[in-house]
Order: C-alpha cells, then sequence, then structure tokens
C-alpha cells in the first residue's frame, strides 16, 4: 500500500506541515524549452510563473475562435463534463477538452507549455485532467481558496507533489472581472484539512467547493508567510500562466460586464501516475482523473493556426 505523505480530512482541526518533494524539479535530462533559470527560481520561490507572450497574435485569434465555438456547442450539452453554474444555466466548467480530437487536442500538445511543463517537473509528462473555465459577466461564481493537490490526492490518488496546472487566459483577464489569485510561497506548505469527504463529493463540489479548504487560520497564517501578499494572474487574452499543484489560489466573482475565460491543462510527472484515493472511496471519473491509456505527451511543434487549417480542411 502506498505511504500517505500527505494526510488529509481525518481530523477534526487543521495543520500545516512543511511540503515534502520539490518545486522545481531541474533534472538537466528535460532543460530543453521556453524556462530559463530565472523562471525556475521565479517558480520554486512563488509556486506560479506568468507569461504574456508565448503564443502568436494570430494564434491567439484562433484560440478565441474556438473558445466560441466550444461554448455555442456546449451550452445546451447534458453531459457530466459541463458543470452549470448553481443557479442558472451558464456553463461553469468544460472538463476533457484535450481529448475533443480537434484543436484543444493540439494546444494540449503544443511543444511551448509541454516543455515547460516537462522542465519544471524533470521528466516526461501526461495531462491527468483538462478544462476550460467560463466565468460570464455580472454573475460568473467564485472558486474558493484550495490546493489542487489536496483534493488530487484525497480523492484521485495522486501521491506526490510532482504536477503542474497551465492556465491560457483566452479572454482578457482584468483585476475586476475575478482573475485567479494566488498566495505566493504557499507552495511551501500542505494544509491538511479537518473532516471527512462525502461519498461522490465532485457532483457538488465542482458547482462548489465545500470539503477540502482551508480554514481561515491556516488561510491568514499563509498570507501572513507571503508578507501580506496575495497575487493576482492578470493579462491579456494568450497569457499563460503555470502554478504549482500545491499553490494556494481561488478567485472572486464575477460582477463586472466582461466575461472571463481560461482554458487549463494539468500536466502530471509520468513518475508521479495516480494510485487509489487515499480517501478509501472509489476513484473519481476519468474525466476529472485521467487513469487509462497514460503516456508521455510528445510536444508538437506546428503553429497552432496550422493545426486549425489542417483541422477545417478535414471536416
Amino acid at each position: 500500500m502506498t505511504t500517505d505523505r500527505y494526510p488529509s480530512r481525518h481530523q477534526a482541526e487543521a495543520s500545516i506541515t512543511e511540503r515534502k518533494d520539490p518545486v522545481a524539479y531541474r533534472n538537466p535530462d528535460f532543460s530543453e524549452g521556453p524556462l530559463t533559470k530565472a523562471d525556475e527560481d521565479f517558480y520554486d520561490e512563488n509556486g506560479y510563473l506568468l507569461f504574456e507572450n508565448l503564443f502568436e497574435p494570430d494564434e491567439i485569434k484562433a484560440m478565441i475562435r474556438e473558445l466560441k465555438q466550444t461554448m455555442e456547442r456546449n451550452q445546451d450539452r447534458d453531459s457530466v463534463e459541463v458543470i452549470k453554474e448553481p443557479e442558472s444555466n451558464d456553463i461553469r466548467t468544460v472538463f476533457e477538452i484535450h481529448k475533443d480530437s480537434g484543436f484543444f487536442e493540439s494546444l494540449a500538445q503544443n511543444d511551448r507549455i509541454v516543455q515547460a511543463a516537462q522542465q519544471l517537473l524533470g521528466s516526461e509528462v501526461y495531462i491527468t485532467q483538462s478544462r476550460i473555465n467560463f466565468k460570464p459577466g455580472f454573475k460568473g461564481k467564485e472558486f474558493y481558496w484550495h490546493s489542487d493537490f489536496e483534493t488530487w490526492h484525497v480523492e484521485d490518488g495522486m501521491p506526490d507533489m510532482r504536477a503542474v496546472s497551465c492556465s491560457i487566459v483566452l479572454t482578457d483577464n482584468y483585476e475586476f472581472n475575478g482573475p485567479l489569485m494566488l498566495v505566493p510561497g504557499s507552495q511551501k506548505w500542505y494544509i491538511s484539512c479537518p473532516g471527512e469527504t462525502p461519498k461522490d463529493n465532485y457532483k457538488s463540489s465542482l458547482q462548489k467547493q465545500e470539503s477540502g479548504v482551508p480554514d481561515n487560520d491556516s488561510m491568514s497564517w499563509l498570507v501572513d508567510k507571503a508578507g501580506g501578499r496575495i497575487d493576482r494572474a492578470t493579462g491579456p487574452a494568450g497569457s499563460v500562466l503555470f502554478f504549482d499543484c500545491n499553490t494556494m489560489h481561488g478567485s472572486s466573482g464575477n460582477i463586472s460586464p466582461y466575461a472571463r475565460s481560461n482554458v487549463f491543462f494539468v500536466f502530471n510527472s509520468i513518475e508521479n501516475k495516480l494510485t487509489h484515493p487515499f480517501s478509501g472511496q472509489s476513484p473519481r471519473p476519468e474525466f476529472l482523473a485521467n487513469r487509462e491509456n497514460v503516456k508521455p505527451i510528445t510536444p508538437d511543434k506546428r503553429k497552432l493556426t496550422d493545426i486549425t487549417a489542417t483541422t477545417s480542411s478535414s471536416s
């Protein structure tokens, strides 16, 4: 049985322990990619990296066009992969977009983001989860503070902190339309959350997460350790954010007129495949935690506009 080095949801009160894994793995065999040593150092210290020019303007236009088409295809779709806002029929999240056999599958294999993930994790990688998050203007709901790893460890069986999320901004993210907020340095600490995991927790947590969220005292402690900083991942469409699986993050509601949309690819080390959930419950569905046909990604060096042209001509 795999040893649980990061127990959570087993006790009445929260506790904070030091991280037991590296942040940036720095394997010389996976040094080729877009990240400099300064980038890796910043990621190691802060738990995230933000780029505004990883993609070219024509590629960004292609992403925005594909986003609009994805919205239209899924608006009235009744599927477990499509999560709606709790009080409306507006789309909140579309999962498994890296399996669409089209543009987003190719984007997930793009060499710029795959090689960056390989640099950070020091190994070959695969996608354990993918999704598009939509936060409509005026009524987009908040995502409360959480560490992704805590959920992936307890509910999916991710053994170690060796995964990174890549968030690509598909609409301009402003200070006022509910951008992602991150606590710098929080990736160095693990918050063991109180309580237990309800059966089939994902059915409600995808709309509003209540299990596996930090208590107020622990969050205050993390922010104090960060010198009172809470950073915001703002930038124009096409910006790319990489953040560690244990970085504490969340977002406020969007009451501005401007929608906020991002595409997420979660890259996991091929050496960190999912085991049985540490909650002792059954694994969550495949659309949340990929277990089938797990194999390393071969980076795709094509421009996104070439992929769009190929897809259009073959459809």
